[in-house]
C-alpha cells in the first residue's frame, strides 16, 4: 500500500478520491501547478491514463509534507462535489501519524450511503457502523469549533484592514467613520404605503443608534429582524462589512457566527437551495461533516447573525406559496423569508439593508427599522481628518468643503464625501483657496474629476471609458450589476481594474459552481458610466437619450418586484448636460462641442417638460436634484415658477441633501410657497438647509421623528426666513430643551401670523414659555397648542395671559384643544412701527380697552375655586363677548358665582354654564340673578344634562329669542293648549313646541318684548293685527308633534289659539287624522283671522280631503294656497283681508279618479280668483280627463292646470284637441306621453286670439289622422302646432297636411322627427307640396331633425302665372309634376330656410325652379350645408331672380374659394338687402372683390356678418371703402379674422360715417395697442352704439383709456376678454362705466385684475351678466367687488371661475347673496374655497336667495364633504359638467 493509501486509511476511501479526481483532471492539473509550481511530472505524464495520472499527482502532493497535503484536501472538500460523510473522512486524514486506519474503517454498505446529495438529511446509520455516541458528540463539537474559527479567519481575510494595492487608488485605507443611525417606530408592513417603515417597539422613535447597539443584549426579547434603510451611497454595504470585521475581531461576542450575503450575488443562483447549501456552498464550507456543523448552528441559533445586503436589488419575487416542510429547497428570497419568520433556524438574528421604498411582504411587521442618515458636520470633519494624513492638507480640504455650501451638503452622503476627498487630494496642490471647490460644484463633476484624478497620464482614453459606459448601460437595462469576464472586453476589463473602477471577486453560481465576477466599485459609478455612454456615444440618438430622462416614483407598484437600479442615472445625465461638462464630453466623444451641446439640449428640454407636470413630493425632490446638477439658472427659474404654491411632502424619507436641493431651486422663485412635511422621516439637521429661504410663506412639519436636534436646527433657520407667516410643528417628540431653542428664535420672526405646536407632548412649563413670546409677535393671529399636557393651574395662567395681552381675542380650550386667536393691530399701531415698549404705549392701552375677548373653557375639570380665580382675572380685563364654561364641575355655587359676576365682567353675548351638575335650586338661583341683566344675549344652563337655552335678540329682525326647555314634565295635550295663553300674556314669546311621545317642550322668545316688559309698558295688539308695510313682524309659531288629534281636542286647541296675537303659524303632526277631525279643524279656520300658515305633516289624511279642502276657498276667504300631497302632507297659506293674491290649489298623488272630477270642479267653480290647479300624479285616466275638459269652462282658472302622470293615452290628446274651441281662455297646452308623462294647460284671464299646442311622443297611428285633422280644422284660434316624435313616418304627416284646412287664418306647424334627417330635402319638399293652404315659410334642418311650415288659409293661386313659370323649367316628368305642385302651394312663400342639409343636384335643380317662381320671397337661408359645384350654380341662378330679398344667410357652408365666388354672384342686383351673413366663407382676394362690389349698391343694408372669413388687413381696407355707402348699417361682425393694426385703423376711419351703427364685433383678430387706440377714438363718435365686442386682441391699456374718455351713452354690452388689460386700464374703464344706465353685460375675463377691480359707487341698474373668469382676483380684491354687486340689483349671472378666491371671498359673497333678488347663477369653479367657504355660501342661499346654482367644481373641498353640502343645499354644484337642474319656485 502506497503512502497516500496509508494516509487515507482504506482502499475504498483512496479509490473514491482517485475516481473523483479522474472526473476533474483539469481542476487537478491547475491545483498541482498551484501547490507544486517547480515540480516536473516527467515527459511520459501525458501518455498515462486518467487513473494513473491522478495517482502520480497525489503521490507528488503527499511527498510535499502535511501542510501541502492538508491544504489540498481542504480544496477538494470545498470546491468539488464531495458527499457529506466522505468530507468527514477526508478532513480527518491529516494530523495523525498512524493514518487512523483502524478508526476509519468503512464497508461497502456505508459507501453506498455516501452518494446522497450534500446538504440533504440522511437516516441514522446502524449501530454496527457508527462511532460511539460520546465520541461522535465530542467530534461534532470539535468540528463546529474548528468551523467557527475558520469562519472568523475568513471574515478577517475578507473584511479586515487592507493596505492599498498597486494601481488601486480607490482602495485607500480609511478608518471607519460610522454614519448617523436612528431607530424608527413600528408601523404597517413595508408594502402597504411608500415610506411606511417598521420599527423597534422597545426603542423610542428617532433614538440615536450606535453600531455596537444594533444587536444590544438589552433588546434580546425584542424582534430578531433588523432592517437598515438608507439611500444610495449612505454606507449600508460598508456597515455590513464593518459588522463582519467587528465580529471577526471579537467585538460582537454575542454572536458565534456571522454570515454576510449580497443579493446581487444571490440573484445569479437560478436553482433552489437548502439552508445548509446557502450557508456552506454559498459562503464557507466546513472542513468536515457539514451536517454536524449545521446541527450545532441550529442548536445555537440565538448566537447566529445572518446579514443580507441589498434587499432592494432582489430580482425574483417573494412567493406566497409555502411548502409544508420549511427545510425544503427554495429560492434565496424564500429562504430569507423563512429566516425572518422563524420557520428556519428559529432564534437567529437577521439583518437586511435596503434603499427606502417598497420592500418584500415577507418582512415581519415587528421588525426593527434603523434609518441611516449619512454624515453630519462633525462626521465629515472626522472623515476628512482620517483621509488626509497631514494637518495642512486636512485644514485646506475642510476649508474648501465649508466654503461651498452645496459641496458641503453633498458630503452628507458618505460615498460622495469620499469622492470629494479623493478629488481634493489631487486638486489641492498648486491651487489657491476656493479654486478646487469651484471644480466640484455638482455630484456629476465630482465623478468627472475623479476620473481625471485616477488617470495616471492625465489624458482621457476615450475608447475604454466608452467601453465601460456601454457595459454599465447594458447592465442597468438588464438589471445586472455583476458581470462575467465574457461580458467585458479584455482591454476594457484591464483598464477598469487598473484604475480601481472595477473590482473582482469569486461568485458562486450554485453548489460546486464558482466563477470570477466583476462589478463597478459602487452602483453609482456604474450609473455615471452609463450616463457618459448615453451622452458621448454616437450610437445613442436623441430619442433614446430623452427616454432615460425620467423621474422614478417612490410609490413602487405592487406588481413590481424591486426598485430600479438606475436611480442616479437621470441625475448624472442632468449633470453632464451642464455647460461645464461640454469640453470633457467633447474630448471623450471626439466630436465638436456643437454636437455635444445638441445632445445636452435634449436633456435640458426633457427636464423642462418634466417641470411643467403636476408631480408628487418624491418626484419634486428628484427633479430638484437633477435641475441643480445642470447648473442652468434659466431652467432652475422655470422649475421654481412651475412649482405649485402648496407643495406637500408626505410619507417618504428626506435627507439633508434632498432639502438642500429643494431650497436651492426655491432660491430662483419670486412668489411665495407653502411647504408641508407630514409623516416624512427627516434627517435631524434638515432644517439648516432652509436658512435664508425667503420664499417660504407656510412651513409645516408633522412627524414623531422630529426631536430636540431637529428643533435646534429649525431655530437657527427661522430668523432668516423673512417671508414666513405660518409655522407648524406637530406630532413631534420635542422636549423642554428643543422648545427652549424655538422660544428663543420666535421673537426674531415678527412677521409670523400663525404658529401651531399641536400634539407635541408639551408640559406646563414649555406651554407657558411659548405663550410668553406672544407679545413679541405683533402680527400673530393664531397660536395652536392643542393635544399637549396642560394642567388646570397652567390653564388659569393662560387665561391671565389672554386677559392682559392686548391682541388676544379668543382663548378656546376643550378637552385636548387649546387655541389662542389674536387680532393684530393695524399698520399704524406702534408694534409695526418698531416701538419696543409694548405694554406702556397709551394707544395700545386704548386698544385693549376697546377690544373684546371670548373665553371658552369647556370640559376642563374646573371647580369652584378655579372659578373664583377666573372671576378675579376677568374683572381686570376687557369686555367679554362670550364666556363658555360648559362641561366642568362648577355645581351650584360655581355657577351662582359666575352668574352674579356676569354684569361686572361685561359679558355681552353669551354665557354658557351648561353641563355643570346644577340642581333645581341652582337653576332657579342662576335665573333669578340674570333676570335683570339686560345686556346678555344668550344664556345656556342645564339640569340633569337637559340644556336650557335663553337667546335674547338685540334686534327684532334677528328672529332669535329666549328658548326654554321644559322637557320631560309629563304634560298632556290639554296642558300644552293652556300654554298657548302665554302668547297673549308673554308678548315676547314667539315659539311653542310640544312632542307628546318624547315629552319635549320648548318655548322660544324675543328679547325686545322682555325689555319692554322690564320698562313697565307693552303695546296692545288685537288678535289678527298686522304691522304696516314699512315694518316686519316676526310670526309666532305653535307646533304639536306625535299627538292624538281628536275632534274635541282640536276644538279646544282652536279656541285657545283664537286669542293669540298674529301672525300665527300652526304645525300639527300625528299618525292618522279622521275626516271628522279634519272637518273640525277646517270649521274653526274662519275664527282664526291671525292664522298665516297651517301645516299637517306626517299623518294619514282621509280620502275625502281634496273635496273638503276645495270647499275651503268659499268657506274661508283668507285661504290663499292649498297644498295636499299624497294625503300625508297638507299646507294652508292664509292671507289677511287687505292682501289680494291669486289662489292656488295643489292636489298631488291624492288618488283622484273620474268620479271625483265633477264634484271637485263644482266646488272649485266658486273660487273666482283661482290661479293654479295641480292634479298631477292621480288616477284620472282618459275618462277622467274627458270629464274634466267638459267641466273646465266652468272653473275660473287664470294660470295653469297640471295633469301630469295621470295614465293618459292618445285618446286624451285627441279629446284635448277637440276641446280647444270650447276653451276660449286656453293659451297653451303641452302634452308628453313618453317618459316625462307631462300634461300642462295654461290659461289667461281674457279670451286668447292665438293658441299654442305642443304634442310630444304621442305616436299617432294612421287611424288617428282623420280625427286629429278634423279637430285641428275646428280649432280656428290655433296659431302654433308642434309635433315631436308623434309620427312613425312621413305618410302620417302627408295625410295630416292634406286633410288640415281652415276657412281663414295662419298656422305654424313644426315637426321634429328622427326621419326628417334621413329622407332628404327633395322628399320633404314633396311632403310640403301636399298642404291644402298656401305655404309662406319653409325651414328644414336635417341635423336638428326639424321641419317647420307656415301655412296661410285659404289657398290662393294664379294658374296662368304658374304655367308660364313652369314652361321655363327643364325638368323630368316626375319632377315637373312636383315643381308644378310646389309652385301652386308655395306661390306666396316669403321665407325659405335650409340648415344642415345635404343638397343633391336634383334638389338644387328643383330649388332653382322654385326660386324662379317666388315673387314674394324675402328671406333665404342656406347654412351649414353641403352643395356640389353644379348645385351652387343652380342655386345662384335661382337666387339671381329674387330681387325682393331682404335677408340672405349663406354662412357656415363647406365651400372653397371658387364655390364661394359662384355663390356670391347671387348678390348682384340685391339693392333691397337688409341683412347679409357670409360667416365661415373664405373671402380673400377676388372673392372679396365680388363682395365689395355688391356692397356698394346695398344702401339699405342693416346687418353684415363676416366672421371667420380669412379677412386680413388688405381685405379690411377694401371692405372699409365699400362700407361707406352702407349708411343704414346697424350691425358689423368681423370676429375671428386676421385683421391687424392697419386694418383696424382703416375701419376706424369709416365707423363715424355709419350713424346707425349699434353693434360691432372685432373679437379674436390681431389688433394691437395702436389699432385699438385708433378704434377707441373712433368708437366714441358712434353715439348709437349698444354692443361692443373687442375681446381676444392684444389691445392693452391705451385702448381702455381711450374708451374711458367717451363711452357711447347707449352702450348695453361690453366684451373685452383676454385683451391684455392691466389693473390700471381696468380701473379707468370701470370709473367711466360706473353708473351707465343701459349696460346689461360686461366681460373682462382673462385680464389681470389683481388689485384693479374698480370700486363702483353708482352701480348698474340693468346689468344682467358679469364675466370675470381668470382675472387673478384674490380675497382682498373680492371684498370691494362683492360690495359693488349690491349696487347691481338686476344681476342674473356672475362668473368668477379660475381665480384665487378663498373662504374670505366666499364670506363676502355669502353676505350679499340675500340682497340680490334676481341672481340666478354664480360660477366659482377652480378657486381656493374650502368646505367652510362653501358652507358660508349655503348659509347665504338659505337666507332667501333665488339663485338656481352656484358652481364650485375643483375647489379645495373633499368629495365626501362636497356630497354632504350638496345634500343640504342642492343648489351647490360640485360636478365637472354643469347639469344642475333649474330650481323653479312652486307657483310660478
Amino acid at each position: 500500500m502506497d503512502p497516500v493509501s496509508l494516509q487515507l486509511g482504506t482502499k475504498n476511501l483512496h479509490g473514491y478520491l482517485v475516481r473523483l479526481l479522474s472526473r476533474n483532471l483539469g481542476w487537478l492539473d491547475a491545483k498541482v501547478k498551484l501547490f507544486l509550481p517547480s515540480v516536473d511530472l516527467g515527459s511520459g505524464y501525458q501518455a498515462l491514463d486518467p487513473t494513473q495520472r491522478v495517482i502520480l499527482q497525489l503521490q507528488k502532493l503527499h511527498a510535499q509534507g502535511p501542510t501541502t497535503w492538508k491544504s489540498f484536501i481542504q480544496c477538494v472538500c470545498m470546491e468539488l462535489d464531495v458527499p457529506m460523510d466522505m468530507e468527514v473522512l477526508l478532513m480527518s486524514t491529516w494530523g495523525h501519524e498512524d493514518g487512523f486506519s483502524s478508526l476509519l474503517e468503512i464497508d461497502e454498505e456505508s459507501q453506498s450511503d455516501s452518494q446522497l446529495h450534500p446538504g440533504l438529511k440522511r437516516t441514522h446509520q446502524s449501530c454496527g457502523s457508527s462511532p460511539r455516541p460520546k465520541q461522535f458528540r465530542k467530534q461534532q463539537q470539535e468540528l463546529a469549533k474548528r468551523y467557527l474559527q475558520l469562519l472568523r479567519t475568513s471574515a478577517q481575510q475578507r473584511y479586515g484592514n487592507r493596505t492599498p494595492g498597486p494601481g488601486q487608488p480607490l482602495a485607500f485605507h480609511q478608518a471607519y467613520v460610522p454614519p448617523i443611525l436612528k431607530w424608527s417606530r413600528a408601523s404597517a408592513p413595508f408594502h402597504t404605503q411608500e415610506g411606511a417603515t417598521t420599527g423597534n417597539p422597545k426603542a423610542e422613535d428617532g433614538t440615536d443608534v450606535n453600531v455596537r447597539d444594533l444587536f444590544s443584549t438589552k433588546a434580546s426579547k425584542g424582534p430578531r429582524v433588523t432592517v437598515l434603510l438608507g439611500k444610495a451611497g449612505m454606507g449600508k454595504t460598508t456597515l455590513a462589512h464593518r459588522l463582519c470585521q467587528k465580529w471577526a475581531d471579537g467585538q460582537l461576542d454575542r454572536f458565534q457566527a456571522v454570515f454576510l450575503f449580497e443579493f446581487r450575488q444571490l440573484n445569479l443562483i437560478t436553482g433552489s437551495l437548502t439552508l445548509p447549501q446557502l450557508l456552506f456552498d454559498m459562503y464557507l464550507r466546513p472542513e468536515a461533516s457539514p451536517e454536524a456543523v449545521f446541527q450545532h448552528l441550529k442548536e445555537n441559533a440565538e448566537g447566529i447573525l445572518l446579514i443580507f445586503d441589498g434587499l432592494d436589488e432582489i430580482l425574483q419575487p417573494c412567493s406566497d406559496k409555502e411548502t409544508e416542510d420549511p427545510e425544503d429547497p427554495a429560492s434565496a428570497l424564500t429562504l430569507f423569508s423563512r429566516l425572518c419568520r422563524g420557520t428556519l433556524l428559529p432564534g437567529c438574528s437577521v439583518m437586511a439593508t435596503s434603499r427606502p421604498g417598497k420592500l418584500p411582504a415577507c418582512l415581519p411587521t415587528e421588525a426593527a427599522t434603523v434609518h441611516m442618515w449619512g454624515f453630519d458636520g462633525p462626521r465629515v470633519e472626522e472623515y476628512v481628518n482620517h483621509f488626509f494624513s497631514d494637518q495642512p492638507s486636512q485644514e485646506a480640504a475642510l476649508a474648501e468643503l465649508q466654503m461651498d455650501r452645496h459641496l458641503w451638503s453633498m458630503c452628507a452622503v458618505p460615498a460622495l464625501c469620499r469622492v470629494a476627498c479623493l478629488c481634493l487630494h489631487h486638486l489641492l496642490p498648486g491651487r489657491s483657496r476656493g479654486q478646487s471647490a469651484a471644480l466640484l460644484p455638482t455630484m456629476t463633476q465630482n465623478y468627472m474629476q475623479m476620473l481625471l484624478t485616477l488617470n495616471p497620464q492625465g489624458v482621457l482614453r476615450a475608447e475604454p471609458l466608452l467601453g465601460l459606459g456601454e457595459v454599465a448601460l447594458s447592465g442597468l437595462e438588464s438589471g445586472k450589476v455583476i458581470f462575467s469576464a465574457g461580458d467585458i472586453p479584455a482591454s476594457t476589463l484591464d483598464f477598469g481594474a487598473a484604475l480601481g473602477l472595477l473590482t473582482s471577486f469569486c461568485v458562486c453560481l450554485g453548489p460546486g459552481h464558482r466563477d470570477t465576477g466583476y462589478a463597478f466599485s459602487h452602483l453609482s459609478l456604474q450609473e455615471f458610466f452609463a450616463a457618459l455612454h448615453l451622452l458621448a456615444s454616437p450610437q445613442v440618438d436623441r430619442e433614446a437619450l430623452s427616454q432615460h430622462v425620467t423621474l422614478h416614483s417612490r410609490w413602487v407598484q405592487r406588481t413590481k418586484a424591486r426598485l430600479g437600479l438606475s436611480d442616479h442615472l437621470p441625475t448624472f445625465l442632468a449633470g453632464l448636460a451642464s455647460r461645464a461638462c461640454r469640453s470633457f464630453l467633447s474630448l471623450l466623444a471626439e466630436r465638436e462641442e456643437e454636437w455635444v451641446a445638441a445632445k445636452q439640449e435634449v436633456v435640458l428640454q426633457a427636464l423642462k417638460k418634466l417641470a411643467t407636470r403636476r408631480l408628487t413630493g418624491p418626484k419634486v425632490v428628484e427633479l430638484c436634484h437633477r435641475v441643480g446638477e445642470t447648473q442652468d439658472p434659466e431652467l432652475a427659474s422655470f422649475m421654481a415658477r412651475s412649482l405649485p404654491q402648496q407643495l406637500p411632502f408626505h410619507n417618504f424619507l428626506l435627507t439633508y441633501a434632498d432639502l438642500a436641493s429643494l431650497t436651492s431651486i426655491l432660491g430662483h422663485r419670486d412668489g411665495p410657497i407653502h411647504l408641508d412635511f407630514e409623516g416624512c422621516p427627516l434627517e435631524p439637521r434638515c432644517p439648516e438647509t432652509l436658512a435664508g429661504c425667503g420664499q417660504v410663506e407656510n412651513l409645516s412639519f408633522k412627524s414623531r421623528k422630529c426631536g430636540d436636534a431637529f428643533a435646534e436646527a429649525l431655530s437657527k433657520s427661522l430668523p432668516t426666513m423673512g417671508s414666513l407667516k405660518k409655522l407648524g410643528l406637530a406630532g413631534s417628540k420635542i422636549t423642554a430643551q428643543g422648545i427652549s431653542h424655538l422660544v428663543q428664535a420666535l421673537p426674531f420672526c415678527p412677521q409670523l401670523e400663525e404658529v401651531s405646536f399641536q400634539d407635541n407632548q408639551l408640559k406646563d412649563r414649555e406651554v407657558l414659555n411659548i405663550v410668553e413670546v406672544l407679545s413679541c409677535l405683533p402680527r400673530l393671529q393664531k397660536l395652536d397648542l392643542s393635544r399637549n399636557n396642560v394642567s388646570v393651574s397652567t390653564l388659569l395662567s393662560l387665561t391671565k395671559v389672554a386677559v392682559t395681552c392686548p391682541t388676544i381675542r379668543m382663548l378656546q380650550v376643550r378637552e385636548t384643544d387649546l387655541i389662542f386667536l389674536l387680532s393684530p393691530p393695524t399698520e399704524t399701531d406702534p408694534e409695526l412701527q418698531g416701538d419696543p415698549d409694548l405694554q406702556g404705549n397709551a394707544n395700545q392701552r386704548k386698544e385693549a380697552q376697546r377690544r373684546s375677548l371670548a373665553l371658552r373653557l369647556q370640559k376642563c375639570q374646573l371647580g369652584v375655586h378655579d372659578v373664583e380665580v377666573l372671576i378675579a382675572q376677568l374683572r381686570e380685563g376687557p369686555q367679554l363677548d362670550e364666556v363658555d364654561l360648559s362641561g366642568n364641575q362648577l355645581k351650584d355655587k360655581g355657577c351662582q358665582l359666575m352668574a352674579e359676576a356676569a354684569p361686572q365682567l361685561h359679558i355681552t353675548k353669551k354665557l354658557d354654564l351648561s353641563d355643570n351638575e346644577l340642581s333645581v335650586a341652582g337653576v332657579l338661583g342662576v335665573l333669578s340673578v340674570v333676570n335683570t341683566y339686560q345686556t346678555l344675549t344668550e344664556l345656556h344652563i342645564s339640569l340633569l344634562h337637559k340644556t336650557v337655552v335663553f337667546t335674547f335678540a338685540p334686534e327684532l329682525e334677528e328672529q332669535e329669542g329666549i328658548q326654554k326647555s321644559l322637557s320631560e314634565n309629563h304634560l298632556s295635550l290639554e296642558g300644552v293648549c293652556s300654554l298657548t295663553q302665554c302668547f297673549s300674556t308673554l308678548r315676547w314669546l314667539l315659539h311653542l313646541e310640544f312632542s307628546s311621545a318624547s315629552q319635549h317642550v320648548i318655548l322660544r322668545g324675543d328679547k325686545r318684548g322682555r325689555d319692554l316688559l322690564a320698562a313697565g309698558s307693552l303695546p296692545e295688539f288685537r288678535a289678527g293685527a298686522r304691522l304696516g308695510s314699512g315694518q316686519r313682524h316676526v310670526p309666532r309659531s305653535f307646533c304639536l308633534k306625535e299627538c292624538q288629534l281628536e275632534p274635541l281636542s282640536l276644538s279646544y286647541l282652536c279656541k285657545s289659539l283664537e286669542k293669540c296675537p298674529g301672525p300665527l303659524e300652526v304645525q300639527l303632526s300625528c299618525e292618522v287624522l279622521s275626516d271628522q277631525s279634519l272637518e273640525t279643524l277646517l270649521y274653526h279656520l274662519p275664527q282664526l283671522p291671525q292664522l298665516s300658515l297651517l301645516q299637517l305633516s306626517q299623518m294619514q289624511l282621509p280620502p275625502e280631503s281634496p273635496l273638503l279642502l276645495a270647499d275651503l276657498f268659499s268657506l274661508c276667504p283668507q285661504v290663499q294656497k292649498v297644498d295636499l300631497r299624497s294625503l300625508r302632507h297638507l299646507t294652508l297659506h292664509l292671507r289677511s283681508s287687505e292682501e289680494q293674491e291669486d289662489r292656488c290649489c295643489w292636489f298631488t298623488d291624492c288618488g283622484l279618479r273620474q268620479e271625483h272630477v265633477e264634484p271637485l270642479c263644482g266646488l272649485l267653480s266658486k273660487c273666482e280668483d283661482l290661479h293654479q290647479l295641480d292634479l298631477s300624479a292621480n288616477l284620472l285616466g282618459d275618462d277622467g280627463l274627458r270629464c274634466l275638459l267638459e267641466c273646465l269652462p266652468k272653473v275660473p282658472i287664470s294660470g295653469s292646470l297640471d295633469l301630469s302622470h295621470n295614465s293618459m293615452s292618445q285618446e286624451s290628446v285627441l279629446c284635448l284637441v277637440e276641446a280647444l274651441p270650447s276653451c276660449p281662455r286656453l293659451r297653451e297646452a303641452s302634452v308628453n306621453l313618453g317618459s316625462k308623462q307631462s300634461f300642462w294647460i295654461h290659461f289667461s284671464r281674457q279670451e286668447e286670439t292665438g293658441k299654442t299646442l305642443r304634442l310630444s311622443e304621442c305616436h299617432f297611428k294612421p287611424e288617428h289622422m282623420p280625427r286629429l285633422a278634423a279637430s285641428l280644422s275646428q280649432a280656428l284660434q290655433l296659431t302654433e302646432l308642434t309635433l315631436t316624435w308623434c309620427f312613425p313616418g312621413l305618410e302620417q304627416l302627408t295625410v295630416l297636411l292634406g286633410l288640415l284646412t281652415w276657412p281663414t287664418g295662419v298656422l305654424t306647424l313644426r315637426v321634429e322627427e328622427p326621419w326628417v334627417g334621413r329622407v332628404g330635402v327633395l322628399t320633404l319638399l314633396e311632403v310640403c307640396a301636399q298642404a291644402s293652404g298656401n305655404i309662406t315659410g319653409i325651414s328644414i334642418s336635417e341635423t336638428q331633425k326639424q321641419l317647420c311650415i307656415q301655412l296661410e288659409f285659404p289657398h290662393q293661386e294664379n294658374p296662368e302665372a304658374v304655367a308660364l313659370r313652369l314652361a321655363h323649367c327643364d325638368l323630368g316628368t316626375q319632377q315637373n309634376l312636383l315643381a308644378r305642385k310646389l309652385m301652386e302651394t308655395c306661390a306666396r312663400l316669403r321665407q325659405l330656410s335650409l340648415s344642415q342639409v345635404n343638397l343633391c343636384d336634383a334638389s338644387s335643380l328643383l330649388l332653382q325652379s322654385l326660386l324662379l317662381s317666388l315673387s314674394e320671397l324675402k328671406n333665404f337661408r342656406l347654412t351649414s350645408s353641403c352643395v356640389s359645384s353644379k348645385g351652387l350654380a343652380l342655386l345662384t341662378s335661382g337666387l339671381s331672380h329674387c330681387h325682393l330679398l331682404e335677408e340672405l344667410d349663406l354662412s357656415n357652408n363647406q365651400l372653397g374659394d371658387e364655390g364661394t365666388k359662384v355663390l356670391l354672384g347671387a348678390l348682384e342686383g340685391k339693392c333691397r338687402l337688409k341683412r347679409l351673413d357670409l360667416s365661415h366663407l373664405p373671402l380673400g382676394g377676388s372673392t372679396l372683390a365680388v363682395l365689395t362690389q355688391g356692397l356698394g349698391h346695398m344702401t339699405l343694408l342693416q346687418s353684415l356678418r363676416l366672421s371667420k372669413s380669412n379677412i386680413d388687413d388688405v381685405g379690411c381696407c377694401h371692405l372699409s371703402k365699400a362700407l361707406r355707402a352702407a349708411t343704414s348699417l346697424e350691425e358689423l361682425s368681423l370676429s375671428h379674422n386676421q385683421i391687424g393694426n392697419i386694418g383696424a385703423q382703416d375701419l376706424a376711419a369709416v365707423l363715424p360715417g355709419l350713424p346707425e351703427l349699434r353693434k360691432i364685433d372685432l373679437s379674436a383678430n390681431g389688433i394691437g395697442p395702436a389699432g385699438g387706440a385708433r378704434l377707441a377714438e373712433s368708437l366714441t363718435l358712434c353715439r348709437h352704439l349698444e354692443e361692443l365686442m373687442l375681446g381676444c386682441n392684444a389691445l392693452g391699456d391705451c385702448t381702455a383709456l381711450g374708451l374711458a374718455k367717451g363711452l357711447p351713452q347707449h352702450l348695453r354690452v361690453l366684451h373685452l376678454p383676454s385683451s391684455h388689460l392691466s389693473p390700471e386700464g381696468v380701473l379707468s374703464l370701470g370709473q367711466a362705466l360706473d353708473g351707465c344706465p343701459h349696460v346689461e353685460e360686461i366681460s373682462l375675463a382673462e385680464n389681470s385684475l389683481a388689485g384693479g377691480v374698480p370700486h363702483f359707487h353708482q352701480g348698474f341698474p340693468v346689468l344682467r351678466k358679469l364675466d370675470l373668469v381668470s382675472c387673478e382676483i384674490d380675497n382682498q380684491t373680492a371684498k370691494p367687488l362683492a360690495a359693488s354687486f349690491v349696487l347691481c340689483l338686476a344681476l342674473e349671472e356672475i362668473t368668477l371661475s379660475w381665480n384665487l378666491l378663498g373662504d374670505e371671498a366666499a364670506a363676502e359673497l355669502a353676505r350679499v347673496l340675500p340682497q340680490m333678488g334676481r341672481l340666478k347663477r354664480m360660477d366659482l369653479e377652480k378657486n381656493q374655497i374650502t368646505a367652510y367657504g362653501a358652507w358660508l355660501l349655503a348659509e347665504g342661499l338659505a337666507q332667501g336667495s333665488g339663485i338656481q346654482v352656484i358652481r364650485l367644481w375643483n375647489n379645495r373641498i373633499p368629495p365626501d364633504m362636497a356630497q354632504h353640502l350638496q345634500n343640504q343645499e342642492p343648489r351647490l354644484d360640485f360636478a365637472f359638467f354643469d347639469n344642475q337642474p333649474q330650481v323653479i319656485p312652486r307657483g310660478t
